[in-house]
């Protein structure tokens, strides 16, 4: 069974993120950038199922600029077989990555689509259900437990009661929450083994899908800076405050 793991270049998590000045996006010039980390859990997620021997090979792909090929060597040094890049400088929104992926699908056919629940930067948790939906495909979404047994999944997934248990037919789409896994450290001998691995590079007007965004930024700005809180002397006084100056009761 082969695995597809789509993995995002994204502002690393602990940099600060700076809106541009002209209000037109967020400054990405000079910026560390890394794997989105719900993707990281989706990699290591398929390279524990190929060290299981369910798998027989994990495919990771990225769709943007150039740049992202260092996103695939990590996917690579992380575990993964080999590396798809769609590279396009045009700005990607959730219907079009899906569309992209979707063509990779029926290309490569693979038993299951792992990818992370969302990018932290745009926050859309949509790709993996807009290409469940494309693709016609079971999906199970927040997984934080997946076994594989044959050609069906067994998904344990996070919902406002607990747990929820979902048994799906290959191929599937399973997207990935925070206590899945922990991803393995990297280490030196990965990464320059990564650096051999193949990587192929197509165009969005190979795979025949018009990535055109339908939507358009209006503006950016940071949100609004958070006041400094207040001590009262007793109960009363609180809901004092409570009534008359925040008004939320």
């Amino acid at each position: 069974m082969k695995v597809l793991v789509p993995v995002k270049r994204v502002v690393d998590y602990n940099v600060k993120v700076r809106v541009k000045s002209d209000g037109t996006g967020v400054d990405i010039a000079n910026v560390k950038m890394s794997m989105n980390p719900f993707d990281e859990i989706a990699v290591e997620e398929a390279v524990r199922l190929k060290e299981k021997g369910v798998v027989t090979e994990v495919i990771a792909v990225s769709c943007g600029v150039a740049q992202c090929q260092e996103t695939l060597r990590t996917a690579m040094a992380i575990g993964a077989d080999r590396g798809i890049l769609v590279e396009t400088d045009a700005e990607l929104q959730p219907l079009a990555i899906a569309k992209l992926l979707k063509a990779l699908v029926d290309k490569e056919q693979p038993g299951l689509v792992i990818l992370g629940k969302q990018a932290i930067d745009g926050d859309n948790n949509q790709t993996g259900q807009m290409l469940a939906a494309l693709g016609d495909m079971p999906q199970a979404t927040f997984a934080s437990k997946v076994e594989v047994a044959g050609d069906k999944v067994t998904v344990s997934r996070e919902v406002d009661g607990g747990l929820e248990t979902l048994s799906l037919s290959t191929p599937a789409v399973i997207t990935t929450d925070l206590r899945l896994n922990e991803p393995r450290y990297v280490t030196l001998p990965n990464i320059m083994k990564a650096k051999k691995k193949q990587l192929d590079t197509v165009k969005p007007e190979d795979l025949g899908v018009d990535v055109t965004p339908r939507l358009k930024t209006l503006k950016v700005a940071e949100p609004a800076k958070r006041g400094a809180g207040v001590k009262v002397a007793d109960v009363a006084a609180l809901v004092d405050k409570l009534k008359n100056e925040a008004k939320v009761i």
